[in-house]
């Protein structure tokens, strides 16, 4: 099972694989309090991509095309959807991210592009 989980939620037993997807470190959450299995922050969108975006709910389906092509074409980001992909196939994983929505985020995008494939 793929879910989504804000940094600032407390990491349950039911999370399984926990994995940071922000390019950037979550502020005000510690390594221990995150518990994260892993950081693939190349999966993260480009700097550029989120700068433009701003987390602006009216871009939202804009950045998720865009996003989707910066996942399928940057060499970098491919390398870490494939080792997204294996730790999804290996079991429960949650995908960790630090933006406020949780339904106006990167990750909710992410999580729909790794089920759709």
């Amino acid at each position: 099972m793929l879910r989504i989980k804000r940094a600032y939620e407390p990491a349950s037993a039911t999370d399984g694989c926990r994995v940071l997807v922000d390019r950037l470190w979550p502020r005000g959450v510690s390594k221990e309090r995150a518990e994260l299995d892993e950081w693939l922050k190349e999966v993260a969108p480009s700097p550029s991509l989120r700068t433009w975006w701003d987390h602006d709910p009216e871009r939202m389906d804009e950045f998720a095309l865009r996003y989707r092509a910066e996942l399928d074409s940057h060499t970098e980001t491919q390398a870490a959807v494939v080792t997204l992909r294996a730790l999804v196939a290996e079991g429960d994983t949650t995908l960790v991210y630090g933006a406020k929505d949780p339904h106006v985020n990167h990750a909710r995008v992410l999580a729909e592009y790794l089920e759709a494939r």
